[in-house]
């Protein structure tokens, strides 16, 4: 990055879900979703992994985190039509399924 650019802050797309309701739908979600995350320059930072927890009480579910350059790009994936086609899978995929957005902090 150049001194005169901007840096960005990073935004998380932090999903969770309480378990799969089809193997199959959620299968085709995960091939689905994959090439719209990285079209918008998303990356996957922790896969459908089961959270340790260690203060507080959490219901079993299973969590994805996903970087994304900026809010703005991740809020532009959520809405876009690459992503609506495995957005509309999700109901019949997962079982409790959440999704938030959270702004990372700016990197040194």
């Amino acid at each position: 990055m150049s001194p005169e650019e901007p840096q960005q802050i990073p935004a998380y797309g932090i999903a969770f879900n309480e378990g799969i309701i089809d193997e199959t739908t959620a299968n085709r979600y995960g091939e689905l979703v994959v090439p719209t995350i990285e079209h918008f320059g998303g990356r996957f930072i922790v896969g459908n992994s089961e959270p340790a927890v260690l203060e507080g009480k959490l219901p079993p579910v299973r969590l994805t985190i996903v970087e994304f350059p900026s809010m703005e790009r991740a809020k532009a994936w959520y809405n876009s039509p690459e992503y609506a086609t495995a957005h509309a899978l999700v109901p019949y995929a997962y079982r409790g399924r959440r999704l938030i957005l959270v702004e990372g902090i700016k990197s040194e």
